[in-house]
């Protein structure tokens, strides 16, 4: 298997701004071969066309981490924030098509829980079955934009804690089928899968063809290798469903463990991380390989 594999801006810093492309020449040294970028808001001041060309100088890809939230959420019950949802899609497409991203990925729902203080509720039937209906509507409305700009949307299932829309690999399938666009498929991400699903192997092969984009994150969001996922066992399964796409790292836990230090919001780095990064990298690598060679 010879999937590109590459690393999340912000495992460097956030937000990324005109000051930071340097930092692809340094990704691009590590050994890593795209950078999945959190697509813009307007305070980042970022130029796409000169991002773009430094992207190219660096000679890595590029890939889109979707931000949504409480106002542009397509799941909502509120018309208001389901219109922000589509139009901030749109948006992510339009950025994709300047900066020469195939790939958007992340929870494109919206309705995030513990980031966006909102804490899970209990819903009736009638709310669920909204939500789904309001999902793939919002879906439909923006994959034909998706299909024609070449960008494919990559829906991402979330933990519990983090969403109540989709939080298993069969809730991805079920909403990726019922919009059924080629401009459409799954993003799987093995620190959510870890706490969701009863079988990683078993859960990627169920998702088979839909998988359009991978991240290979540890259970705890260390450096790969430093938590208990079988690796060998996760690559195998992707190379069941013969998986060719991107391979991107998050591994932005740092090395600190004082009492009463809040994990789950985003921290700089505070060390250099390269060597880390470099064996991390060469894990997924050395995985992605056997699983090819084994078969």
């Amino acid at each position: 298997m010879n999937n590109p594999v590459g690393i999340i801006s912000m495992q460097f810093v956030r937000p990324f701004r005109m000051e930071n492309l340097a930092l692809f020449s340094q990704i691009r040294e590590l050994g890593f071969e795209f950078v999945e970028l959190l697509v813009p808001e307007p305070e980042d001041q970022l130029n796409l066309d000169v991002v773009r060309l430094a992207l190219a100088d660096s000679g890595l890809d590029v890939v889109l981490a979707a931000r949504v939230n409480l106002q542009r959420s397509i799941s909502s019950e509120l018309t208001q924030a389901r219109q922000g949802g589509v139009d901030y899609l749109r948006y992510c497409i339009e950025c994709a098509e300047q900066l020469g991203a195939k790939i958007v990925g992340g929870p494109l729902y919206g309705e995030p829980l513990v980031f966006a203080g909102r804490p899970p509720a209990p819903a009736n039937d009638a709310q669920i079955a909204r939500r789904l209906h309001h999902t793939v509507e919002g879906l439909q409305q923006v994959t034909q934009q998706a299909r024609h700009s070449a960008v494919t949307l990559a829906l991402e299932p979330l933990n519990r804690f983090e969403t109540d829309i989709v939080c298993s690999v069969a809730q991805g399938i079920e909403v990726v089928d019922a919009v059924d666009s080629p401009a459409l498929g799954l993003l799987l991400d093995t620190f959510h899968m870890n706490i969701e699903e009863s079988s990683l192997p078993a859960a990627i092969r169920a998702a088979g063809s839909r998988i359009v984009h991978f991240q290979a994150n540890e259970n705890h969001r260390g450096f790969p290798g430093t938590g208990h996922l079988d690796w060998t066992a996760i690559m195998h399964a992707l190379h069941e469903v013969d998986y060719r796409g991107p391979v991107s790292l998050e591994p932005f836990r740092r090395d600190d463990w004082r009492v009463g230090l809040p994990i789950a919001q985003w921290r700089a780095p505070h060390e250099d991380e390269s060597e880390k990064l470099r064996a991390g990298l060469a894990l997924v690598k050395s995985s992605l390989t056997l699983a090819g060679v084994a078969g």
